[in-house]
């Protein structure tokens, strides 16, 4: 299932990096939404400045689009530091991360993204940077192998992940601080695209934030996305200011429902209902029927899906709900539920 052209999760291009790069805060007080995570940072930074130590090291999880990179980016900014990011795909070797650690400045905050998928061998090499600040490596090879320790600058780690579960137990334990972001409010969502239309000079009206918001699967990056789309439609179609009017028909050709659904995830919700008379279902199975892979499924659209109400994640299976037979109009199937894949 290719979705390089949706408007909820589309692979982004260097264009939509750049519009996202201008609209992300740099402080804490521009960040909105996730109050307590917020607040335990601001306390956790305070006290890390006021002894002259570098941060304990974070762990940021949750679906994608919600802000951990921006958090990552603000963290280094309040403790007046520099970041650098990298990833777990890109980290192939143990040497790579040995690399980036050597060349770290003190207090320095190095962003892994995605670090479920760093591979054990460079996981094995993190921890005694993460507990020690110091590297083990290995020098020649056979019996004349030796082990050379050598410190690194304290550092603070901040890593992001959307599938904790796949974190290793020894590097979970190694996190001092943990938080997991959660969905946001069509009320933070408000207050978030009216900053971001103001930062882009696009007049928008407050209803027209508010028809915005409550299509926005509850994610800021989704948010301004669709914010960016509904801006030409007003343009091309209209004077240029965004009202609900203008809101609800550009979303509606572009396929995104009042509840935020575009026509992937219906179609997975159709999928379930018509093929697997509504579940359960097993993922490969569903996976294989949608021709989406399994990850895709778990991380990018169940997570909303469920979320609302519009799905359900048994041990048996994927089950969906009555609000999603209402919602897509169809009716439940009668007779005793049967077991797929």
């Amino acid at each position: 299932m290719e979705d390089s052209n949706r408007v909820i999760t589309p692979r982004p291009d260097d264009e939509d990096q750049a519009f996202e790069l201008s609209l992300r805060p740099r402080r804490m007080a521009e960040f909105i939404g996730q109050a307590k995570i917020k607040r335990n940072l601001e306390v956790f930074i305070r006290a890390a400045l006021n002894r002259g130590e570098p941060l304990d090291h974070v762990l940021l999880s949750g679906p994608p689009g919600l802000g951990k990179t921006t958090l990552a980016h603000v963290i280094a900014i309040e403790m007046g530091t520099q970041v650098r990011v990298t990833s777990g795909p890109a980290l192939e070797r143990a040497g790579d991360l040995a690399a980036i650690l050597s060349n770290l400045s003190v207090g320095e905050v190095l962003f892994v993204d995605e670090i479920h998928r760093l591979p054990h061998t460079v996981e094995e090499v993190l921890y005694p940077a993460l507990e020690d600040f110091a590297l083990d490596l290995v020098v020649g090879q056979g019996p004349s192998a030796r082990t050379v320790r050598l410190d690194i600058p304290r550092f603070t780690l901040v890593g992001a992940t959307t599938r904790t579960s796949l974190l290793s137990g020894p590097l979970r334990s190694r996190f001092g601080i943990v938080h997991r972001l959660d969905f946001y409010t069509d009320a933070e969502l408000e207050t978030i695209i009216t900053r971001s239309a103001h930062l882009v000079a696009t007049r928008l009206e407050p209803e027209g934030a508010r028809e915005l918001a409550r299509r926005s699967r509850g994610t800021p990056r989704i948010a301004n996305r669709l914010l960016r789309r509904v801006r030409d439609f007003a343009q091309v179609e209209g004077d240029g200011c965004i009202t609900a009017a203008v809101a609800a028909r550009a979303l509606d050709l572009l396929e995104v429902d009042e509840m935020g659904l575009d026509d992937l995830d219906r179609r997975i919700l159709v999928a379930i209902i018509e093929k697997f008379d509504g579940g359960p279902v097993g993922l490969s199975t569903l996976s294989a029927a949608l021709a989406e892979e399994r990850a895709a499924i778990e991380e990018i659209y169940e997570p909303f899906l469920i979320q609302r109400g519009l799905l359900q994640r048994t041990p048996r299976g994927r089950v969906a709900s009555a609000l999603a037979y209402r919602h897509l109009g169809l009716k439940p199937a009668s007779g005793p539920p049967r077991l797929f894949g």
